[in-house]
């Protein structure tokens, strides 16, 4: 049987070198360029980046062995990057907003560039150039609906800005269109699947990438304590699961990550959950953080200034008998958004590294460490951000599962949207449901 097998396959071989030489003979019968009778075989080579620790780290660990100077140069450049998560928190929702998008930006580059390093060996037109435009359409579509939504009042007092509302998707889809038809055009003979493969490359990478960073913006405006919560559970529970794995991983996890442990896993879910009580309770008591960032029309700017509303009022809960027996505690004082910390800690823990198990699996399929060497010892900002982007799309689901309800401030400016007759009929149906709920007395 094994002989068998060993012929068939030595059979299908040389049928397949025939095949190919076949192929390059009629390309070259045919006056055909070498990039169009290049075959779409062969795994991506996608080039292994070098060392990017800096010399004065390289100097100072030299006399380490390989596993503590790699801690070492983590945990350094781990607290460089905490430290500026507290500097552009500080800085505001604004400016958490702008380092999203560059984040994005970032993200995708390095993903592309992977496709990219394996695209350009066969000297293929217009994917860079399609990838970039395709981002360019997906964002002026989402950050046009962002600006119309969160933005009414400024739009609907700027005329340029009203027209380009009330077209917004029409245009958002003739950019699409425009670029659909530009990679149909540079289709090339005998890479067409290779072709669709890369635009299939494309827009997975914008649904990933574009599609999550434009939930951790809308996470964003319902309170800064929703992106900032998240994020941190995600960076503790990235931070303790390695410690813990570091120290007292003996378990592997999971093949797909050899070094990750079954120790650093449940180290890190404990860690995470009492992280996000802690943390929750201390920014639930400013408003800075819990109250929904706003657009000011009147001062053109954001605000973010409020009465907290009961999620973030602190209340007395009961404790079980048998807690209360071992704590001697009748009664606990908690925000109920500290109970909500504990299903967004749970997920950044149990199902957010999945994200990176994800990412591992992709840099496995081509053959590489990291998707860039942008942070000595980390690789690339994806290499962070694998499990951010997971995280937002379930913030996001659980605030329009558990959280959020109507708005009357959006009513209320949809409302002065329509025409005066449309809202005289809305007021009168207003007034005919008031006065049938006793809440209005008819007026004879």
């Amino acid at each position: 049987m094994t002989e068998l097998r060993h012929r068939g396959t030595t059979e299908n071989d040389l049928y397949q070198q025939s095949e190919d030489k076949g192929s390059e003979n009629e390309g070259k019968a045919e006056g055909v360029s070498e990039s169009e009778t290049k075959p779409d075989t062969g795994l991506p080579e996608v080039p292994v980046p070098a060392d990017d620790t800096p010399e004065v780290l390289n100097k100072a660990l030299s006399g380490l062995s390989s596993r503590w100077k790699n801690w070492w140069v983590r945990g350094i450049l781990t607290l460089a990057m905490i430290s500026f998560f507290f500097i552009i928190i500080y800085l505001g929702p604004m400016v958490l907003m702008l380092i999203v998008l560059c984040v994005q930006i970032k993200c995708f580059q390095e993903i592309i560039h992977i496709g990219y390093s394996v695209y350009h060996s066969y000297h293929l037109p217009w994917f860079r150039t399609l990838s970039w435009y395709f981002l360019l359409c997906v964002n002026y579509f989402f950050y046009g609906e962002t600006v119309t939504d969160y933005f009414f009042n400024l739009v609907q007092r700027e005329e340029p800005l009203r027209i380009l509302s009330k077209y917004h998707r029409l245009i958002s889809f003739a950019l699409y269109l425009t670029g659909f038809c530009m990679f149909v055009l540079s289709l090339v003979k005998k890479h067409y699947r290779l072709q669709f493969y890369m635009f299939g490359w494309t827009h997975v990478t914008l649904l990933i990438v574009v599609t999550q960073s434009h939930l951790i913006i809308h996470n964003l405006f319902e309170g800064m304590i929703w992106f900032i919560v998240p994020i941190s559970c995600v960076i503790c529970n990235d931070i303790m699961a390695y410690m813990f794995g570091f120290f007292f991983g003996r378990t592997p996890l999971i093949k797909l990550s050899p070094k990750k442990t079954w120790e650093g896993f449940i180290g890190g879910f404990f860690s995470t959950v009492v992280f996000g009580i802690l943390l929750s309770y201390v920014m639930a008591g400013y408003s800075f953080f819990v109250c929904p960032v706003e657009f000011n029309s009147d001062h053109n700017s954001f605000e973010v200034d409020c009465v907290p509303s009961d999620l973030f009022q602190l209340q007395d809960y009961a404790l079980p008998a048998t807690l209360e027996s071992l704590t001697g505690w009748p009664t606990v004082r908690l925000y109920p958004f500290q109970i909500h910390s504990i299903s967004l800690s749970a997920f950044a823990s149990l199902m957010g590294p999945f994200g990176g198990f994800f990412a591992s699996g992709f840099k496995r399929a081509f053959k590489i460490k990291d998707f860039a060497n942008t942070i000595p010892g980390h690789g690339g900002i994806m290499d962070r951000f694998d499990c951010q982007y997971l995280m937002a799309t379930f913030v996001n689901v659980y605030i329009a599962s558990f959280i959020r309800g109507p708005n009357p401030a959006k009513v209320v400016q949809q409302l002065f949207a329509l025409r005066l007759d449309q809202q005289l009929n809305i007021f009168n149906s207003l007034k005919s449901h008031l006065i049938e709920r006793g809440l209005l007395e008819e007026v004879a």
